[in-house]
């Protein structure tokens, strides 16, 4: 095994596919039949059950399960002990196994600290899940959700900047100068 690192603490399962210039930390187990695509950092005490998906330059942060049904694309960050579930009607005498709700994250997209995701769920490109929400139901790109449950409180850049729009829907993040439009409840990013 070479082009990542690993801490002796942790438990990669065979079969597990880790992508080059990912970096596992203390105590955390990575099941067989998961994939971590490149530059993936891995904190501490975290697992990534069989079947999980994780694209590029994915940030998982302490404390953070990511289960059988999830996938994560590109550049998404988990934030220290969100939680991933896979199962709507979980009951410990009834076996589910095998039938996990697919999850999925897309590229870009933010789940803050401590905040709860239900199955069978699609979190937009660049969405921004705010720290204890709890989501449970499909999220729009760039949007940005709060609360118990979670609503939508507004609109962030893919930089994680709140975008303000004008009576035209138009927006400027004011962190990167990207344009934006806001036309039917959709947010557009405009081509440069």
């Amino acid at each position: 095994m070479t082009g990542y690192f690993i801490h002796p603490t942790s438990i990669i399962d065979d079969g597990a596919m880790i992508g080059d210039g990912c970096r596992i930390w203390h105590f955390s187990h990575i099941m067989g039949d998961t994939v971590l695509g490149a530059s993936c950092n891995i904190g501490q005490n975290v697992m990534i059950a069989s079947g999980a998906r994780l694209g590029n330059n994915v940030k998982v942060q302490n404390n953070v399960s990511v289960y059988s049904g999830v996938t994560c694309e590109d550049d998404v960050f988990l934030g220290p002990s969100c939680v991933f579930t896979n199962i709507k009607n979980p009951r410990s005498a009834v076996s589910r196994r095998g039938k996990y709700e697919r999850t999925i994250v897309r590229k870009g997209a933010t789940i803050g600290a401590n905040a709860t995701v239900g199955c069978g769920i699609e979190i937009g490109k660049y969405a921004f899940i705010c720290a204890g929400a709890v989501v449970t139901k499909s999220v729009p790109a760039y949007a940005r959700m709060m609360g118990v449950p979670a609503r939508q409180t507004g609109w962030m850049s893919r930089c994680g900047r709140k975008l303000v729009f004008d009576e035209k829907g138009e927006a400027v993040c004011d962190e990167s100068g990207l344009k934006y439009v806001l036309k039917e409840g959709t947010v557009y990013e405009v081509e440069q």
